[in-house]
């Protein structure tokens, strides 16, 4: 936890000890009264926080705010839906490399059964999303959905958009080819697809080409869908 992250609901009362963050406070950075150390708000600033008073059951914090961090590059993920447990490492890994939106998306192989799982149903989902701003030393978590369809997602897109879509079987150009190799002041937003655990099937790939996706792929090897989108967006960002 490289940044404590904190609702704005969370910045007056006192911090429970038995709060995951004060025990990281306490017995990883080994804060006592009158030490500060890095906090952000969720979506907000950066700042610190001063450990004001140290009780039996909470801690007391006083927040120091910097300014707001510059906007991420505009960055859309479409994954064909997976297991949960897939689902929670691309919630965690593709916020901490800066995707700004996540579609996870019913296509022709995927399973709508996972969409139903207490990963959506509870919230827990955003829990993901924090850790992997927490360990980017960032604040922002991205858009996140879980019941749209391939075509409706695609409609959604702006006009002015890479668009992507990883695919092993029937790809002609590697995705590192495919990427706009100058950066720009107002860049365009870069869509990347990918199919479920299954793969994208027949009637995906027609979809993708009519909404002017170009099919590529990462060499020859075949990767599970989490390390394919933490690959892709190694290669696809340009800051």
């Amino acid at each position: 936890m490289n940044l404590v992250l904190f609702e704005p609901a969370e910045l007056t009362p006192p911090l429970p000890r038995t709060d995951p963050r004060a025990r990281h406070i306490l017995d990883v950075l080994r804060r006592v009264e009158g030490d500060t150390f890095d906090v952000g708000l969720v979506n907000g600033p950066r700042g610190k926080a001063t450990l004001a008073t140290l009780g039996s059951d909470a801690l007391t914090l006083a927040f120091a705010w910097d300014s707001q961090p510059p906007p991420l590059a505009p960055l859309t993920l479409l994954i064909g839906l997976p297991r949960p447990q897939t689902a929670r490492d691309i919630l965690r890994d593709a916020t901490t490399l800066g995707a700004t939106c996540i579609h996870f998306i019913t296509t022709e192989r995927a399973d709508r059964n996972y969409a139903t799982s207490t990963l959506w149903t509870t919230g827990e989902w955003r829990r993901h999303c924090l850790a992997g701003a927490a360990q980017a030393f960032d604040t922002r978590i991205p858009t996140v959905t879980w019941t749209h369809s391939l075509d409706s997602v695609l409609a959604s897109l702006p006009p002015a958009t890479t668009r992507l879509a990883l695919d092993n079987y029937e790809a002609t150009t590697a995705l590192h080819a495919e990427i706009p190799g100058a950066k720009s002041q107002t860049p365009n937003t870069t869509a990347l697809a990918f199919g479920p655990e299954r793969g994208w099937g027949p009637a995906d790939r027609a979809i993708l080409r009519a909404g002017g996706f170009t099919l590529a792929h990462l060499g020859t090897r075949v990767l599970r869908v989490e390390t394919a989108v933490v690959a892709a967006l190694a290669i696809t960002r340009t800051d």
